[in-house]
Parts: C-alpha cells; sequence; structure tokens
C-alpha cells in the first residue's frame, strides 16, 4: 500500500518506520520545506528521534502532500488537526494518531473529518520505543469494518500488534483523557507523593474515563483494554511520557508554558483539560480530577488541590 503520513514529530517519524519495515511505500509530509529536505539528503528527521532511519521514505513539504495515496495518516497535534484534514488531497481514508479533542468545539477528532472514511489508532504506544523495535500493541477503531481490518492487516508485525475494534467513541475519549490523568500522575511524581498515591489516582482516573465513555455510549470493555488501561499505564509511568513530566515539572513550580517549552515537543493534556471538562460538564458528568486539573493550569495551588481531593466525601467504589 502506498500511505501519506501527515506530520514529521516524533510519533509520525517512528510510525513511518513501522509501515516501511511491513515494506508499505511512504511519503512522509513535513511541516517546512526545510525539515523535508533535510531528511530527504541525510535519512534522519533534524529535530525528533534522529537516530531513526527514515529510508527509503520519500518527503515532502505539506503543501506539495500528493493525492494519490491508499491512506493518510494524520499525526498532528490536535489544535491543527481539524484544518489540517480540511485541506488534504484526494478522497483515500484517513488513520488518525492525534490523541486529544478539536480544541475549538470539543468535538472528537474524528467527527472533523468530512467525506471520506476515518479510523483511529490508540495503545500503549511511546514513539521512542517503537521507533527502536521494541514491541507494542494497539487498536484500530472505525465505523467502517473494512477499513479497520484492512488497516490492521497492512500495520500487524511481531513488533506491532494490531488489534480492531468497533467503539470508535470509546477509543478517542480514552486517547483524549489519559493524558490529562498523566499531568496529575506527574504532579504526584513531582511532590513526592509515592507510588501508593499514584496508584490510586491513576485508579480513579480510569474510573473518570470510563464514566465519561458511558455517558457517550461508549463500550465499557474498551476502557480495561488497551487504549484505556493500556495507554493510561504507560502515559503515567513511562519516562517518555511527554504529560507526565509536564507533570512533574509543574508540581515543581515550572509554569505549564514553561513546561512545554522545555519538554520541547506537544504536551496534549495542557490542551485538552479544559476542553475536556467543558465537554463532561455538558452531558453532567463528574470529573474531580481533570476539574483539578484545570484548576492547577489556571493557577490554583496544587497543595490545595491534593488536599481537597483526598478531602472528599467517602463513597462506594
Amino acid at each position: 500500500m502506498k500511505f501519506l503520513v501527515v506530520g514529521a514529530g516524533s510519533w509520525g517519524t517512528a510510525f513511518t518506520r513501522v509501515l516501511l519495515d511491513r515494506g508499505h511505500d511512504v511519503v512522509l509530509a513535513c511541516h517546512t520545506e526545510e525539515q523535508a529536505q533535510a531528511i530527504a539528503e541525510t535519512g534522519r528527521n533534524p529535530r525528533y528521534l534522529q537516530k531513526v532511519d527514515l529510508r527509503p521514505a520519500e518527503t515532502v513539504a505539506l503543501a506539495d502532500a500528493p493525492a494519490d495515496v491508499d491512506v493518510i495518516v494524520v499525526a498532528v497535534p490536535s489544535i491543527a488537526f481539524a484544518d489540517v484534514v480540511a485541506a488534504l488531497p484526494g478522497d483515500a481514508p484517513i488513520l488518525s494518531l492525534t490523541k486529544g479533542l478539536d480544541p475549538a468545539t470539543g468535538e472528537r477528532l474524528s467527527t472533523r473529518v468530512r467525506g471520506r472514511g476515518v479510523a483511529v489508532l490508540s495503545g500503549p504506544n511511546m514513539a521512542e520505543e517503537i521507533a527502536v523495535g521494541l514491541p507494542t500493541a494497539a487498536v484500530i477503531a472505525s465505523e467502517d469494518g473494512y477499513l479497520a481490518g484492512q488497516l490492521q492487516h497492512a500495520i500487524n508485525s511481531t513488533v506491532f500488534r494490531a488489534y480492531v475494534n468497533p467503539d470508535v467513541v470509546g477509543v478517542e475519549l480514552c486517547a483524549a483523557a489519559k493524558n490529562v490523568i498523566a499531568l496529575a500522575a506527574g504532579a504526584v511524581d513531582g511532590l513526592d507523593l509515592g507510588d501508593n498515591g499514584k496508584a490510586a489516582l491513576i485508579t480513579r482516573g480510569l474510573v473518570e474515563m470510563a464514566r465519561l465513555g458511558d455517558a457517550f455510549g461508549a463500550r465499557s470493555e474498551t476502557f480495561s483494554g488497551l487504549a484505556g488501561m493500556g495507554d493510561l499505564i504507560v502515559t503515567c509511568w513511562s519516562r517518555h511520557g511527554r504529560n507526565r513530566r509536564a507533570g512533574e515539572l509543574i508540581a515543581q513550580g515550572v509554569a505549564p508554558a514553561d513546561a512545554v517549552a522545555e519538554i520541547g515537543q506537544t504536551v496534549e493534556g495542557i490542551t485538552t483539560a479544559p476542553v475536556l471538562l467543558e465537554l463532561s460538564r455538558r452531558v453532567g458528568v463528574e470529573l474531580p480530577i481533570t476539574e483539578g486539573v484545570s484548576a492547577v493550569l489556571s493557577g490554583q495551588s496544587l497543595a490545595e488541590l491534593a488536599g481537597r481531593l483526598m478531602g472528599r466525601q467517602p463513597t462506594e467504589e
């Protein structure tokens, strides 16, 4: 198959390598002409995962992305997703790797795709590990079962195991919410509150995710699967987790914007937290951890938040 990968960040770079290893033809569309030229000349991404060999992928600037491809893989920040997919040429189906919500509307990102098929891929997929061939598993969700199966066959390998799941709603909500919980988990690390506290927070975070999913008709099994528990665990514990690291820095007194600058990559949880909170309020679902993260990002004391969460009225699990 011929794939167009849009976005040459860490995830786009790693996924390009996955596709090349499966024998596919790949065009990697970069944000700038300079980045495309550098990759074309060296076979390496000058900014992200520099050791990954991207040959023989063709590289172009996004403005020059070809239309004659079988699938378009979109790996751009959520804030840019809607504009990017609206400008894509041709009518090939989209496989979204972006984990977040549309900041302008609060909608799931797949709903921003018009006039073409769409699937989403999610799971415990740290790009740094995938890029060097370490094993992982992911779920591909689409309302089009044939498309999901076609993508599963194209991507599945002995190091990248792909499952299919018809629950697009659940998979996308998991992908967005887990980044917000990871910010809180990172704050636990930054405050040295211990493994017990972190495990408790992650567990209750999973409850929040499932509660929101239930309100939108998602399948409960999705939240105990790769897109839910799997991705939540790795995002909250991995040393590669940007959201976890951002939460840790913020807990140590670094301003959110400075934390993002220090990490040097997109931190989706910071964008997603207020959007997710607003979404939950629309449907009357209580998300205390998400509410707390949003408050801290708006300037509330983290110490006050920790005390408020632990001081909530006891209830049934």
